[in-house]
């Protein structure tokens, strides 16, 4: 996909860089995948913030991602490819042949009119869901589940994409996008091929109101706070934060420091840890 770059001829357009949506084919969801979206705001039940930075944006519709791909040896074609707002990757909507709809992530390189199967006994080619055991080492994976039967919780994003480097008894050993190798089970479904929209990290917003519209509120530097809101704030002029390591707003020590537990039950599954850790 083709990025659009702007001529400077106002300050919000000289850095500004947006996708074309050239792969897009409709604009309208399909209404009974769609269901109404109410914004928190990044707030609890007591309306407290417990996420900030959150709040505004545009009204969204939700629409329902077949993640589980459990329409077993059932045909269905693309009949559409769509944006969608809660997410970077595009979606697909696939009719199946029996009459069912349903929406999955677009895979890279899938058109309209391409035919996509969940099976144990699929071809390996893009958009098909087959269990770890039927495909083959170094075949570029997404969508990957981390229990059978529970829909894919890795590898979603846009352009993301895993590949399978081994395979001993029950597991399989995949290279996840952040460089973590890690173990899953071979009896869990992973759909072929890449997450389409491989170009959504060059894209520039070009000003501030385009993070507004997207729901993310300014952040503030802690050094440009005061010392009442922030540990790092006060000081005349520009000074250090006077600290041996950055810190939250509430003294918690950030930028580095490990949050996973010691004893988290999935240590043994994680052969290499991801690049920062």
């Amino acid at each position: 996909m083709a990025i659009r770059l702007y001529k400077a001829y106002t300050p919000g357009t000289r850095n500004r860089a947006i996708l074309r949506f050239g792969e897009a084919t409709r604009y309208e969801p399909e209404k009974q995948l769609t269901y109404r979206k109410i914004s928190k705001n990044g707030r609890n039940n007591r309306g407290i913030v417990t996420s900030r930075h959150r709040g505004g944006g545009h009204k969204r519709l939700y629409r329902k991602i077949d993640f589980r791909r459990d329409k077993i040896n059932i045909i269905g074609r693309v009949a559409s490819i769509e944006y969608d707002p809660n997410r970077n990757a595009y979606i697909c909507l696939i009719n199946y042949i029996d009459g069912d709809k349903r929406y999955i992530l677009h895979p890279w390189g899938i058109g309209v009119g391409d035919v996509v199967t969940s099976s144990p006994e699929a071809s390996v080619s893009n958009g098909n869901a087959l269990p770890l055991t039927k495909i083959p080492l170094g075949t570029t994976i997404h969508n990957i589940e981390m229990r059978p039967g529970k829909g894919g919780q890795l590898v979603r994003a846009a352009g993301a994409v895993a590949k399978i480097v081994a395979k001993e008894g029950q597991a399989a050993t995949l290279r996840l996008p952040s460089g973590e190798i890690r173990l899953i089970s071979q009896n869990c479904l992973a759909s072929v091929g890449r997450v389409g929209n491989v170009d959504t990290n060059n894209e520039g917003l070009g000003k501030a109101g385009s993070k507004r519209w997207l729901g993310k509120r300014p952040k503030v530097r802690g050094a440009a706070t005061n010392p009442v809101d922030h540990p790092h704030g006060g000081g005349e002029g520009r000074t250090s934060i006077g600290r041996k390591k950055p810190s939250t707003p509430w003294g918690c020590i950030a930028l580095g420091k490990r949050s996973r537990k010691n004893n988290k039950y999935s240590n043994p599954l994680i052969l290499r840890r991801r690049k920062n850790y």
